[in-house]
């Protein structure tokens, strides 16, 4: 019988891990993909209307490694109101060389929101500016908190301007992270992060741009961590046009259904523009000059659930 690990256990195993070791791993997971160190296979995606919601299931492997996983997420935006949480899922563990079913990593989502906060954090050491002067955060959900709580590791900044569409949930916001360490005011206006934030990530499943061009400060980068299926988007596409470097996690799963895709559709972005993030960490290539606007577009990649799946494994043992 395979091994089922709850979610208390797999926070429980995690707890020792250090910021370093877990900045290590999700690096690795952008080098071993770009690298094609791993085999993934097209995102599998399914859509809902009513209620509003995703699932993704994630797969593949690397070489070398004893296993193969399967991930299932997903994201039901309405279950706060129901009082559960948005986000649930799992970690199919296979071992490669007979296909048996090693272990269940019964996660209910908490492996895929910390993968995802550690990519930020990942994009920010590499990409972010030498002094990050103001934190912007779009959205005030668990993504919003997540990506948070990661830049402390990789940023000695505190200052922090929230954005939502809620009074309410932004203030919620402000005293939770406030607890934890950061000096938040909230803003009804998008314009403020712009005017004032040289570090911005967007965390919101919107259909429609939130965040404007208006006011963006040279040096900048954004993370756009919303868009991860058709449809979605977060960023006035004048931004993207006025990017130096668009990083992306997978040019693949960017183009088809990242935040670049409707500006790459409609022929706005310069071939030039695009890089992997695997790529330009292998190879060095960050910030070219500190004045420049770089945006990186995260749509979750499968090698993040291999690898934070191989290090839960390797923290029980």
């Amino acid at each position: 019988m395979p091994q089922i690990v709850d979610k208390a256990t797999i926070i429980q195993a995690l707890a020792d891990t250090s910021p370093e070791a877990l900045l290590a791993c999700m690096e690795r997971s952008f080098t071993s993909y770009s690298s094609g160190e791993a085999t993934v296979p097209p995102v599998g995606t399914l859509t809902f209307e009513q209620p509003p919601g995703d699932v993704h299931i994630k797969y593949g492997y690397l070489s070398g490694s004893p296993y193969y996983v399967i991930k299932i997420a997903s994201g039901f935006y309405d279950n706060p109101l129901l009082g559960l949480p948005g986000s649930n899922g799992l970690n199919l563990v296979f071992l490669q060389k007979t296909g048996e079913l090693a272990c269940i990593l019964l996660d209910e989502g908490y492996l895929t929101d910390l993968r995802t906060a550690l990519a930020g954090a990942v994009v920010a050491k590499h990409f972010g500016p030498e002094k990050v002067d103001r934190i912007g955060i779009v959205g005030t959900g668990l993504q919003a908190r997540l990506q948070l709580e990661q830049l402390a590791s990789v940023t000695k900044c505190r200052e922090v301007i929230v954005w939502g569409r809620s009074a309410e949930k932004m203030e919620a916001y402000r005293v939770d992270m406030e607890i934890k360490g950061f000096k938040v005011s909230t803003t009804a206006k998008a314009t403020d992060l712009t005017a004032t934030c040289n570090l911005i990530v967007t965390t919101t499943p919107s259909k429609t741009p939130l965040l404007p061009v208006t006011g963006l400060l040279p040096g900048t980068l954004i993370t756009a961590m919303g868009a991860d299926t058709i449809g979605k988007q977060e960023l006035d596409p004048a931004i993207l046009e006025r990017a130096d470097l668009i990083a992306l996690d997978s040019r693949s799963q960017c183009i088809h259904h990242g935040e670049i895709h409707k500006a790459w559709a409609d022929g706005l972005l310069q071939e030039s523009q695009l890089a992997e993030v695997g790529d330009l960490i292998s190879s060095g290539r960050t910030r070219a000059r500190p004045e420049d606007i770089i945006v990186a577009d995260l749509t979750g990649i499968a090698t993040q659930d291999m690898l934070i799946s191989e290090l839960v494994l390797d923290s029980l043992k």
